[in-house]
């Protein structure tokens, strides 16, 4: 090769292009895996639930279908209980959506704080986290983003993972609505409820964190006593997180 071209080979433009980096999306399926086993131990808690809930859904005289549905669409364990109760009652149906959705508002807030850690994610990656996030796999979802491990693909995996042990449960308590007329009775009913509780104690690493708790809970128990209806879930957050934010700029 001669002088010449051995210049032209070495200032060729396309040598000095950048390679193109390599696609990583959002929800990676290594991630969702971790997030699907992450996951995992909470069917212990979460079955049970859904079993006594669409034991209690049939007994209220709902349909095997509406029953189903509900689990489906609403995929929202207090939500769903109150709204079999009021169904047995008789209460109008635009009571019952409206009940349901007070009760729901508190997933707002949690969808909210993991706002920070999805600024990447499309409008329907985050849509579809919003709609299968609950309790239980916010708690699990957030304290990996706080350890800086968490992603889009493991929350999305954690989330999934618990939306189908609910429909699989929901179809167990289906067929075993005719032999358990009140699941209440033998406490399984808290069994949900204590999981969460279990997975919260551990996010309570700091000062703010404890009184955040403790405020909220104090805040809970005197709604329950003094408010109608279930708007003290929502206030209690509202307040305990503006006091949690304001804690937070004070410390140095």
């Amino acid at each position: 090769m001669s002088h010449k071209s051995r210049l032209v080979s070495q200032s060729s433009p396309d040598q000095h292009l950048p390679t193109k980096p390599a696609h990583h999306p959002f929800f990676s399926k290594t991630d969702f895996r971790a997030g699907f086993v992450a996951t995992l131990p909470l069917w212990l808690g979460a079955a049970p639930f859904g079993i006594i809930y669409a034991v209690t859904a049939i007994a209220a005289g709902l349909t095997p279908a509406q029953t189903l549905g509900m689990s489906l669409l609403v995929f929202a364990g207090a939500a769903q209980f109150t709204a079999a109760g009021m169904f047995g009652g008789g209460i109008a149906p635009c009571t019952i959506i409206t009940t349901a959705l007070i009760l729901n508002t508190r997933h707002i807030l949690l969808a909210a704080s993991l706002v920070p850690f999805l600024r990447p994610v499309k409008l329907w990656g985050k849509a579809l986290l919003a709609f299968q996030l609950t309790d239980e796999t916010y708690a699990v979802g957030i304290q990996q983003f706080l350890e800086g491990k968490g992603s889009p693909g493991f929350q999305f995996g954690a989330n999934i993972s618990l939306y189908c042990i609910w429909q699989l449960s929901t179809v167990v308590g289906i067929f075993l609505g005719r032999f358990v007329p009140d699941p209440a009775a033998y406490g399984l009913d808290l069994v949900f409820p204590l999981t969460f509780m279990a997975l919260l104690v551990p996010l309570l690493r700091d000062r703010t964190s404890v009184c955040v708790a403790v405020i909220a809970g104090g805040l809970t128990i005197v709604g329950i006593l003094l408010l109608p209806g279930s708007w003290y879930i929502l206030l209690a957050g509202i307040v305990a997180s503006g006091l949690g934010a304001w804690f937070s700029r004070k410390q140095p």
